[in-house]
């Protein structure tokens, strides 16, 4: 058996680590091509000396020339910048490229890796929030293969038929249903909100995460970012997709189908288990998390969310109803005001306010290609950050 080549775009994230865990557990199966990373050298040279990657990418060029110092004994060739995400996710010898770079900034590599034709493990949520209709045409138009890595993306790939192909209707699905935790806030008195510090956002009960993609979660705006994401992925109307808050995080999500059946993928809240599924699809491997004990699990609650508490939701949905390049205005306020809250210098409460208020300021208009796309996360940073200033000032 040939072993499948990959570039892990984001090795250092936690998407990223858990991906080299699953790879390293099958030598025989994963050859790693290519890493990227961001500030996290250290991680990053431990990454390459234990994986032996052809390339090594980071952003800054100072940081590459001390990456490539360190590794000089061990022969990984180091390039910096952006054009270098793109060309070790467009490898020719590459077969697949996780997607795992946080934010805006892992579209363009995504992008390129759809363009050449891989196999796409979609960690990246933003790509498809930012670009939705782009995307999906070009992974149309270049034959590319698609496979989603966001738990409840993943698990909603499981749960729909074998041949489901991009019609809900014929495959007699009547709705997909996102489950999500809660996060740390889910019963935490609303007055005490306003109080909330970065480091209690980021101590998510059940997940290991980013710290933005864990104030995402304390906001649920990573729940309406996944609302988005899934209109695109399984060509699903708002309307088909409803949230419910599950906050033992066991259901990772469900499909109802019109004769009444309910198709649910459960598991122990681990990122290994998508990420292997998605490496070894259609076949599976073992991917180091342990079998559900359903003994272990006492009880399964589910409830609505509480719109007063995490308005994010409403504004994700608000946002994918107006179309065109609202949710790129959305997803750029967003990582600008978790930014701010995450510096000190915005409170929780009021990063609903800036997105809300970059979707006022930024007009909807259509967005039907790269550069309108571009153009909208450039127009709602400069609101949000307008938004921002206004509310550091009264701080």
């Amino acid at each position: 058996m040939s072993r499948q080549r990959l570039t892990i775009l984001g090795a250092t994230g936690s998407i990223g680590v858990s991906t080299l865990d699953v790879v390293a557990r099958h030598p025989e199966r994963f050859k790693v091509v290519a890493l990227t990373g961001h500030r996290r050298l250290d991680v990053l040279e431990a990454q390459c000396r234990q994986h032996r990657p052809r390339y090594a990418v980071v952003v800054d060029a100072a940081d590459a020339k001390r990456l490539a110092s360190a590794l000089a004994d061990i022969g990984t060739e180091v390039l910096a910048g952006h054009d270098a995400l793109e060309y070790v996710a467009s490898l020719p010898e590459v077969d697949a490229v996780m997607a795992a770079i946080v934010g805006a900034a892992g579209l363009s590599p995504t992008l390129a890796a759809i363009r050449s034709g891989k196999k796409v493990l979609l960690a990246n949520k933003e790509a498809l929030v930012m670009a939705g209709g782009v995307f999906m045409a070009e992974v149309v138009r270049w034959g590319a293969t698609l496979l989603p890595i966001d738990s409840e993306h993943n698990a909603v790939f499981q749960s729909l038929p074998h041949d489901f192909d991009g019609d809900l209707h014929s495959s007699g699905v009547r709705k997909i249903v996102l489950t999500a935790s809660g996060g740390p806030f889910r019963t935490t008195p609303l007055a005490q909100l306003a109080e909330v510090t970065p480091e209690q956002a980021c101590a998510h009960p059940n997940w290991v995460m980013g710290r933005k993609i864990s104030v995402d979660s304390a906001t649920m705006m990573n729940k309406g970012l996944e609302v988005i994401e899934a209109r695109w992925l399984f060509n699903a109307a708002p309307e088909q997709i409803e949230v419910v808050v599950h906050p033992q995080s066991i259901v990772h999500s469900l499909v109802q189908y019109v004769d009444g059946s309910v198709v649910a993928e459960l598991g122990n809240p681990d990122m290994r288990t998508p990420i292997a599924h998605a490496l070894a699809y259609p076949e599976r491997i073992e991917s180091g998390v342990a079998s559900l004990d359903l003994f272990s699990v006492l009880q399964l609650n589910f409830e609505k969310p509480d719109l007063q508490r995490f308005p994010c939701v409403a504004l994700a949905y608000r946002s994918l109803m107006a179309g065109g390049n609202a949710p790129a205005v959305l997803n750029a306020a967003n990582e600008v005001a978790v930014a701010a809250f995450l510096d000190g210098a915005l409170p929780f409460l009021r990063i609903a306010d800036v997105i809300s208020a970059a979707l006022d300021t930024v007009p909807v208009q259509p967005a039907n290609d790269l550069e309108a796309v571009l153009a909208a996360d450039e127009h709602g940073r400069a609101a949000a950050r307008t938004c921002v200033e206004f509310f550091r000032k009264r701080l």
